[in-house]
């Protein structure tokens, strides 16, 4: 009998999900799809099927485009279809200490994961809305997070560690990492091509609206550019990325920014939208001839390649470096100018492979091999259900 496994990623700007059937097999088989995007002022629902197939592709009128009013129409749809899922997967992207691998959310969980609120502003309250409305809409559903921190629990200390009293260190002031659910498949998939070295020395940079680079050796996590929040690392579509501490003390001090202040400015107003005064998304940079936004790309692939080097050193060399998500995936132009920036690693880049958009993107014999690699969060999301549902 084939069980049916609902998984929801839900975000301040838009609510993913997809819908998988389990059978003896115990592997998920993708059925449906989807997305609601452009929340909270023009929501937008798309639901592709297995083949790609477009079902649903439409602008969601209503007066309330929230994310909890989208997974209530959402959830109301998937009610109404007769077919209640057996088991709910989660994208919940802070795990703390504590969470170090899938696991069922009940009332005691979800009271550890809203204390975590403050470390993942702009996601772990909307992971958790997620889980309140499935639980409302299918009480006999089994609730299962999986964990973007997850993935890195087994750092190495001093990959974790801050140096700062140790009292913080042990009330849990480390760097945790995140994106864990994007590296998990990366790592999969270059397990499946490569046996158990899982291409051996990799840096995976995971390039979206939020930025992390990870360090893999034979596809375990081993330093990630993101730490104690998703703060860290190279500038995102509207986060700064790293920051002098001074900087923030400045602005308390010299200039009256409250806490309420900096996190706007750190996580809404920062990034590529703040250097280019225009746009935090990456295409519309591209095609913008303002010297402003070329000043932001060329700063965004500087950064990127400074983490490179710096995970490179982590790992001892590199063999090779994989681009995923939204820009990594589909800018050619942020790839190569990452690349140029790389050459001293030994990679060479096959212009005219990046640009069509081909899987490995370095010419062959390259000392380092330059590949990317689609992601695909919902299928970890969809196995890590199915692994509790009995």
């Amino acid at each position: 009998m084939s069980r049916r496994i609902l998984v929801l990623n839900a975000g301040s700007s838009s609510l993913k999900f997809g819908v998988y059937a389990l059978g003896s097999e115990r592997t998920p088989r993708l059925q449906l799809n989807g997305a609601v995007t452009r929340l909270p002022h023009q929501p937008h629902l798309r639901i592709t099927d297995a083949s790609g197939a477009v079902l649903a592709d439409e602008a969601w009128a209503s007066a309330d485009g929230s994310v909890e009013a989208a997974l209530t129409r959402l959830l109301r749809l998937f009610a109404d279809s007769g077919e209640a899922p057996d088991v709910v997967g989660h994208r919940i992207v802070h795990g703390g200490l504590a969470f170090r691998g899938p696991a069922r959310l009940d009332d005691a969980a979800l009271e550890q994961l809203r204390s975590l609120c403050p470390l993942a502003p702009l996601h772990q309250p909307f992971n958790l809305q997620a889980v309140a409305a499935a639980r409302a809409a299918f009480p006999d559903a089994v609730q299962v997070g999986a964990f973007d921190t997850a993935f890195h629990a087994d750092q190495p200390r001093l990959a974790r560690l801050y140096a700062l009293p140790r009292a913080l260190t042990e009330e849990g002031v480390l760097a945790y990492g995140f994106h864990g659910l994007s590296y998990d498949y990366i790592a999969g998939t270059l397990r499946e091509r490569h046996g158990p070295s899982a291409g051996g020395r990799v840096i995976v940079a995971h390039l979206g609206s939020g930025v992390s680079l990870c360090a893999l050796s034979e596809g375990k996590s081993r330093a990630t550019t993101m730490g104690f929040s998703a703060l860290d690392g190279p500038p995102m579509g509207t986060r700064s990325g790293s920051l002098d501490p001074g900087v923030l003390l400045y602005l308390m001090e010299a200039r009256g920014f409250s806490a309420a202040d900096l996190t706007d400015l750190l996580y809404r107003r920062s990034g590529l939208l703040g250097v280019s005064g225009e746009s935090g998304d990456v295409q519309v940079l591209l095609d913008s001839e303002r010297p402003e936004a070329r000043e932001a790309l060329d700063l965004f692939a500087y950064r990127v390649a400074e983490e490179i080097g710096r995970l490179a050193a982590d790992l001892g060399g590199v063999d090779r470096i994989v681009f995923t998500a939204g820009v990594g995936e589909n800018a050619p132009a942020v790839r190569a100018e990452v690349l140029r920036r790389c050459a001293w690693l030994g990679c060479d880049l096959d212009e005219a492979a990046n640009a069509a958009g081909a899987g490995v993107v370095s010419r062959p014999g390259s000392g380092v091999v330059a590949e990317v690699i689609a992601t695909d969060e919902q299928i970890v999301l969809a196995r890590a259900a199915a692994s509790l549902l009995d």
